[in-house]
């Protein structure tokens, strides 16, 4: 391949990565008149350990990250490069989490909608519209709109679920060398086979969520 079929292709890959991104800004483009647009997403629901996370993310609005998309499409390498580049270039973000104990207490969607909510809380400026994954956010007075796969849908969304996975994931990573043996590192938590296995080998540790394996243990 020559030089110049080699700069094609590159130029071509990178228009067709920018028509996709144009894809993604449909509910940014909606609510174009609002000065402040909050995505909003969650991490960690299913697992049978560790805490449930929540991503909000303010993005400017002529902001460009490239092969920014739903965090479970991508790669961990991937992921790391977009979480440092979506922190250095946003306006406001922040991440809260709900630990397993409270999850136990009020249950895995009325964690999820707290630590959602203590995320928007930590963002300056407020947020002039939300758009939230899937769920609509009740005792918030900003307004929001939730969209089906939305991290799929939207930059916005789809930068806060990469906030929230790649923290979370460091979480579990440090998890996994306090509670050796479950599979931390590997699993971050969901249950596995070899999750399953531990849990009936050597019982629960503090960070599992009694709710989700009373089946188990």
């Amino acid at each position: 391949m020559t030089k110049e079929e080699k700069a094609a292709r590159q130029a071509e890959k990178l228009r067709l990565e920018r028509e996709r991104l144009q894809g993604m800004m449909t509910y940014e483009k909606k609510y174009g008149s609002c000065r402040y647009i909050c995505g909003v997403d969650e991490v960690g629901r299913g697992p049978f350990a560790g805490p449930v996370m929540a991503g909000a993310v303010i993005l400017p609005k002529d902001c460009e990250i490239l092969y920014l998309n739903d965090s479970k499409k991508l790669s961990k390498k991937k992921r790391e490069a977009l979480y440092e580049e979506i922190k250095e270039k946003a306006i406001s973000w922040a991440v809260a989490r709900v630990e397993n104990d409270v999850i136990d207490e009020i249950n895995i969607l009325q964690a999820t909608l707290k630590a959602m909510r203590k995320a928007i809380s930590q963002l300056d400026p407020k947020p002039d519209i939300i758009l939230v994954d899937a769920v609509n956010i009740p005792d918030i007075d900003i307004p929001q709109e939730g969209i089906v796969k939305g991290d799929a849908k939207s930059v916005s969304i789809a930068a806060a679920s990469i906030l929230a996975k790649v923290t979370r994931d460091r979480v579990m990573e440090e998890y996994a060398k306090e509670y050796p043996g479950y599979g931390f590192e590997k699993n971050m938590g969901y249950g596995t086979a070899e999750h399953r296995e531990a849990l009936k080998e050597h019982g629960p540790t503090p960070i599992h969520r009694m709710s989700f394996i009373h089946n188990y243990v």
